[in-house]
């Protein structure tokens, strides 16, 4: 062999049969192979009592209100401590900070929080690691620039004055119903993080952290501590005047004689109360729960005091300890986690009848709430029938859940089919109650869209009301669609109104609880499929839009950064959840043969792991935008499944079970029944001296009765989008704000009560 000569060794030369090519496995195959795996992983996580509960995951500043927490209540265990601690500084970022989503900048409010909570932990501000942080305080702002809810924390541990902290006088709570501005106008998750912190305002309790522990010196310039009370350059605006009723309210709070104070504060310690009832601690999130445990220390209920004692077990539920370290979670989501799980099975052709599904819509039918909340005092007179997104959280229903559930209840073949017929009607009864003037759904009230409320000093957390929005809209529009309710139906012509008007330029939808864009497009595409309106221009424009933004591995990915930056939309790091929001989209409007819905499908195909699940480090759940943001960890595998299901089910032109249907007059009929019923029992309840509000489902409330009294919504003549357009007219300007919430107001509707879905 010469030096030119290569040596090769062929195995199959002497004679040997060449083994054959390896068979490539065919589109069906994969996609079979894909759901089985996903499938098989879901089940696998069932709880013995048929829910699924992922974690839910946010950022630093949990651990580190954390640490202050366990200070004020007397438990600061240094072990403890050091494991929360120890979590902070594992996700400080380069350059010193810490930020509010995966791979997302340093953010001022976190690192703060951040820097204080290591301190109290017994971090010497003289470490590497503190030093740092302390320089990133001062390039992001200093202390004076941090937002309302922080220094109000901070001043509740002396650590900085009230001065700083905008009023929040526990007045607010007796401001009547019928005033412009009053406690149920603000959103629900506000109003229990609120009405505690309206306690604290006024009783201010001294409790002092140590001095080493103080921030005097994250202040860039402390002479500009009050900066946040700077009134704008322009005279007259929102801002200005309540800053100056800020001023008012504060002179007040020096005074000594305040002649609604015992009062106020009697009224606010029966709201809490009264909400600590039926619930697994007040609102069943996170800073709704600590506030209230500080309310209740500084009313008298010690740390000791079974009442007190009761909702710090439950706070620490949200605990979790893995590898010498502890994490929070914000809520918990087993309700929500739930649904969408059942959904993706049912999609990826489990029987209707498989003990999973039967087993889960057991334990969902047992969390139906059938007795008062919040949502009655600006919807009197209908009957519960609403799920919350937790464990237990009475007093808080909200309509997303409902409808998805309601979607996931109606393809289970469940034995008792009375029990889920009722449970199906009273859900659906109180969605389409829930419906707001201007044709939407917000999430937790109706018509909670007080515009004047975002402009209020301690509106920094972006999240005072709760406005419609497109993403809910849509959930409820295929819930109706699904439930058999033509697009030409008064209820559904004003959701598509709103829909069309919520639409932006570029053809995408914002998304409000989903990362953002490509879920609020995907929600809308996915609604108007069942209803024969995936053909129409708007539809058009939006699958357009995603096709525009699909990268070219075929998956989709949008930035947290998009709520900042709109420019940014759809784009950034592919994710198996935004993908799925984006094939689903692709799928509802443009079809299976779509070779961007192929491209999609082939990046969840290769992605899949062994175990049959995906894997996803961003962050695509939104509870506050600009604010605050989640990572549901089950959402990389259940929407995946439900994708890749949904595209073979519509290659196969397979059909989908439901269990029944329930028509407008059919939801109608019963409602008159219930009325009926309703009229009977007050009547015999008279007859034997009992009083009317003794029935758990008709007892007499100050936020109305839970009669199941509720008015006709009457039939529509149209013919889906065309007879949207006929008769609600041209589109009109609007913007999104920080909110979520369109600057146009909805449009007002003429008519009588009995066409537009509510009571």
């Amino acid at each position: 062999m010469t030096a030119n000569q290569s040596f090769s060794w062929n195995p199959h030369s002497a004679g040997a049969a060449a083994p054959a090519p390896a068979r490539i496995p065919s589109l069906d195959e994969r996609l079979e192979q894909a759901i089985s795996r996903g499938v098989d992983w879901l089940l696998a996580g069932q709880a013995p009592e048929g829910y699924w509960h992922g974690e839910l995951e946010a950022d630093t500043t949990l651990e580190s209100d954390y640490i202050l927490y366990l200070h004020v209540i007397g438990k600061f265990d240094p072990v403890r401590v050091e494991k929360l601690a120890r979590y902070i500084r594992r996700h400080q970022l380069a350059d010193g900070g810490w930020n509010i989503y995966a791979n997302g900048p340093s953010e001022l409010n976190a690192t703060v929080k951040a820097y204080l909570g290591l301190k109290l932990a017994g971090d010497s501000p003289s470490l590497p690691h503190m030093v740092l942080a302390r320089r990133r305080v001062h390039e992001l702002g200093g202390l004076e620039s941090i937002n309302s809810f922080e220094r109000f924390y901070l001043a509740l541990v002396g650590a900085a004055d009230w001065g700083m902290v905008p009023a929040m006088p526990p007045e607010l709570v007796i401001l009547p119903e019928w005033f412009y501005v009053n406690l149920y106008e603000i959103s629900s998750w506000s109003r229990g993080i609120l009405v505690p912190m309206a306690i604290l305002f006024a009783l201010r309790p001294a409790w002092h952290i140590p001095e080493s522990a103080k921030l005097d010196e994250l202040f860039r310039k402390p002479e500009h501590r009050y900066l946040a009370f700077a009134l704008d350059s322009r005279v007259i605006t929102w801002r200005n005047f309540f800053l100056l009723a800020d001023r008012i309210m504060k002179f007040v709070e020096r005074l000594p004689w305040k002649p609604f104070r015992k009062h106020a504060l009697r009224k606010a310690e029966q709201w809490l109360m009264a909400h600590l009832d039926r619930s697994e601690g007040l609102a069943a999130i996170y800073p709704a729960m600590m506030n209230s445990i500080y309310a209740l220390m500084a009313l008298g209920y010690g740390p000791d005091d079974p009442m007190t004692k009761r909702e710090i077990a439950e706070l620490a539920k949200f605990e979790i300890e893995e590898n010498g370290m502890i994490r929070l979670q914000p809520c918990m989501s087993p309700v929500w986690d739930t649904a969408i799980a059942m959904v993706a099975l049912e999609e990826a052709g489990l029987p209707p009848n498989h003990p999973a599904l039967v087993q889960a819509a057991s334990w969902m039918l047992d969390r139906q709430i059938l007795g008062t909340g919040d949502w009655q005092v600006k919807n009197p007179g209908v009957e519960a029938g609403g799920w919350a997104f937790e464990f237990r959280n009475d007093h808080y229903p909200d309509v997303d859940d409902t409808a998805f559930i309601l979607m996931a209840l109606q393809r289970v073949d469940y034995p008792d089919r009375a029990r889920m017929e009722a449970a199906l009607r009273r859900g659906l009864n109180w969605v389409v109650c829930m419906q707001n003037k201007d044709g939407g759904w917000g999430a937790f009230d109706k018509d909670n869209d007080c515009q004047l409320l975002t402009h209020v000093p301690f509106a920094d957390h972006n999240a005072m009301i709760d406005p419609a929005t497109a993403d809910v809209t849509a959930r409820v529009c295929e819930c109706l669609a699904r439930m058999g309710w033509p697009a030409s139906h008064p209820v559904m012509k004003r959701a598509l109104h709103f829909l069309q008007q919520d639409q932006c330029e570029d053809g995408s939808w914002f998304g409000r609880w989903g990362v953002n864009y490509v879920y609020g497009t995907g929600g809308v595409l996915r609604a108007l499929e069942p209803l024969g309106l995936s053909r129409q221009p708007c539809a058009l424009r939006g699958v357009q839009w995603l096709k525009s933004v699909q990268q070219a591995d075929g998956g989709f990915g949008e930035s947290i950064a998009s709520y900042d930056a709109p420019e940014l939309k759809g784009q950034g790091t592919v994710t198996a959840s935004q993908t799925s929001w984006g094939l689903i989209g692709l799928l509802a409007s443009a079809g299976p043969e779509d070779r961007s819905a192929e491209r999609a499908l082939e990046y969840l195909l290769t992605t899949q792991t062994r175990e049959g699940t995906w894997e996803e480090s961003e962050f695509t759940g939104t509870g506050f935008p600009k604010v605050f943001y989640l990572k549901y960890h089950l959402y990389r595998h259940n929407f995946p499944l439900y994708a890749v299901a949904r595209f073979r089910n519509m290659m196969s032109g397979a059909g989908e079970y439901r269990s029944m249907l329930i028509s407008p007059e059919s939801l109608e009929t019963w409602r008159v029944e219930r009325r009926k019923a309703g009229r009977k029992r007050a009547r015999t309840l008279n007859r034997t001296g009992r009083a009317a509000g003794g029935h758990p489902e008709g007892r007499a409330t100050g936020h109305g009765r839970n009669d199941g009294r509720g008015h006709a919504n009457g039939n529509g003549n149209g013919n889906g989008w065309a007879g949207v357009a006929a008769a609600f007219g041209a589109r009109s300007p609007k913007h999104r704000n920080g909110n979520g919430a369109r600057g146009t107001n909805g449009i007002e509707h003429n008519g009588p009560k009995d066409i537009r879905g509510g009571s």
